[in-house]
């Protein structure tokens, strides 16, 4: 019986530019044909990442349940070999030769081809490798002559290596028991058969609305400069836009437990923390300049079985228009409300839905009313250990 967890969350951000183009603008879209507001899904994944390093300094999650993505691996892998008692630049070199062992190319800037997403367990867990195959680490053994392109080095390099380092190397490349990697997943281009699919999900968010872009002007004074000098300094334009954002992420439970090696404690917690990053994390996106943070005012979590993931957007396929004096927010949790019940109706299946409704919306009896997010968030996980 498959299970998923789905997580819809209505936020309706002040003036704003939280996640840019390549020009600078805030990220739209159109949709239902209108332009909407947009920020990406990887932005949002980004910012639940970052909520769960502050998760590991409040002791919810372990400094090795989380991963790193990074080409400075070469860094951190040279780092945990001198505390282990190593010489640095002699455990520089060996690190090098054991990833190429794995066919992954450090480059002469100390960096990796492309950035690696492992966890902290698989990095210490190389580490150890490392250490305790040092004398089968031969440099003679495993480096092609000059003149070998990339591909044809790198395969080499792996041929020739102590098959015994490549065994045990090879088996430490298992995600680490990463909640961030078993959640997003990862794709290792020179190692396929250790890509990691993703548990979850995530949707761009877009506004319930159609919005126009705006222009701030500012003016900078040289605060040193003589005061019979007048004008300003510096000037500029930043744009942004203000909007109610419809969020949606859908997370395969089965799956999150089988990218966390069965450890079901452990899966508990990573969903928790992920449902929690996804209502409370926000982008950092001009935030200097704007400071617009806005909790979300409507979360809805529903744990469904046998039966399709449900994307809410069509609720707003239509442009939300309201009149005067009357709540964005609110008017977009009721039409989300509504097209929730029309699909349960036609589809059906087995759901259990928990709402945290600060919009006093009319939900005509849609899921468990809950009055905090820890309510929240302790309805569905006692629904998963169901």
């Amino acid at each position: 019986m498959k299970t998923i967890i789905e997580i819809h969350t209505l936020q309706n951000f002040a003036p704003s530019n939280l996640n840019r183009d390549d020009t600078g603008a805030p990220k739209d879209a159109f949709f239902g044909g209108t332009r909407r507001a947009r920020v990406s899904s990887q932005c949002i994944k980004r910012a639940v990442r970052q909520h769960f390093a502050g998760l590991v300094e409040q002791n919810a999650l372990a400094s090795d349940d989380v991963a790193v993505r990074t080409k400075r691996v070469l860094d951190a892998l040279t780092k945990a070999l001198v505390a282990k008692g190593r010489a640095e630049t002699e455990a520089s070199d060996k690190v090098r030769l054991a990833l190429a062992a794995m066919e992954l190319t450090v480059k002469e800037d100390g960096k990796s081809e492309y950035l690696l997403f492992l966890g902290q367990r698989e990095i210490s867990s190389i580490a150890n490798i490392i250490d305790e195959k040092w004398d089968f680490i031969a440099a003679s053994d495993m480096v092609p002559a000059e003149g070998k392109k990339l591909g044809k080095a790198k395969k080499m390099a792996s041929q020739n290596a102590d098959p015994e380092l490549k065994k045990a190397l090879d088996k430490v490349f298992n995600g680490g028991k990463a909640v961030d990697v078993a959640l997003f997943g990862r794709m290792l281009a020179d190692m396929p058969e250790k890509n990691q699919n993703a548990a979850c999900q995530v949707a761009h968010a877009i506004s319930t609305h159609s919005v126009e872009r705006e222009f701030d002007f500012y003016t900078a004074v040289d605060d040193l400069k003589p005061e019979d000098s007048a004008g300003a300094d510096m000037m500029g334009t930043v744009e942004f836009n203000s909007a109610c954002f419809y969020r949606y992420a859908t997370l395969d439970w089965d799956k999150l437990v089988e990218n966390l090696q069965n450890d079901t404690e452990l899966a508990n917690r990573g969903l928790r923390a992920f449902l929690e990053g996804f209502v409370v994390a926000e982008p950092t996106g001009k935030q200097n300049t704007f400071a617009a943070h806005n909790p979300p005012e409507f979360v809805v979590v529903s744990v469904r079985r046998n039966t399709a993931p449900r994307n809410f957007a069509n609720a707003f396929e239509t442009a939300i228009r309201v009149k005067k004096d009357e709540s964005l927010t609110r008017r977009s949790a009721e039409e989300l409300a509504r097209k929730a019940k029309v699909l349960q109706s036609a589809f059906g299946g087995e759901e259990k839905t928990w709402v945290l409704n600060l919009t006093d919306a009319k939900l005509d009896g849609f899921g468990n009313s809950a009055d905090t997010l820890h309510e929240l968030l302790d309805g569905v996980l006692a629904i998963i250990q169901e």
